[in-house]
């Protein structure tokens, strides 16, 4: 069984696929059904997110006056954010 770290939180996002491949998320959508647009992606990376664990490629996003990380794990396809 996979633990999944308390850090960790998987959310729907909705992504607009480019054609070169690149993925562009563009709205989150919380568990409550809460959503949020995603105003700007300042930055693209492969990186490991230390705090909840995990792999793939993270995007720094604005939402409102907000920045935060958004992870793809490529290997499973699922998107997560960093929980404080």
């Amino acid at each position: 069984m996979v633990e999944i770290s308390p850090h960790k939180k998987y959310i729907q996002v909705n992504v607009d696929y480019m054609p070169d491949g690149r993925m562009i998320p563009r709205r989150v959508t919380w568990d409550d059904g809460h959503a949020y647009d995603i105003d700007k992606v300042t930055d693209q990376r492969r990186a490991a997110s230390l705090k909840a664990g995990g792999t793939g490629i993270r995007y720094t996003c604005r939402v409102g006056r907000q920045i935060c990380h958004l992870f793809y794990e490529d290997m499973v396809g699922r998107w997560f954010v960093e929980l404080k």
